[in-house]
């Protein structure tokens, strides 16, 4: 269930993430799509996804699959600040 209480969104992805040796594969998008399926299944058709600004590929990528960017905010990771971009799905 999403955790973005300013969203409308039911479902969230916080993240997905690949090494780079993986990317490029396929894996990405069919990760993505059991995951969208599992939430699905839950109910929770309206999904959510969040990924890093900087990562040009990433953004792409949701957006590539029809996600269309919503929100951003800001995250820590190991106490230095970064922007991510929520991107909306159904």
């Amino acid at each position: 269930p999403s955790r973005s209480l300013g969203l409308p969104h039911r479902g969230e992805i916080d993240e997905l993430y690949l090494e780079p040796i993986f990317q490029g594969l396929g894996l990405g998008a069919r990760l993505f799509e059991a995951v969208r399926r599992e939430l699905a299944a839950q109910g929770l058709k309206s999904v959510v996804v969040w990924c890093l600004a900087d990562n040009e590929r990433g953004c792409r990528f949701y957006e590539a699959r029809g996600g269309r960017a919503v929100a951003r905010n800001e995250t820590r990771f190991g106490g230095v600040p970064l922007d991510r971009i929520a991107f909306s799905f159904g």
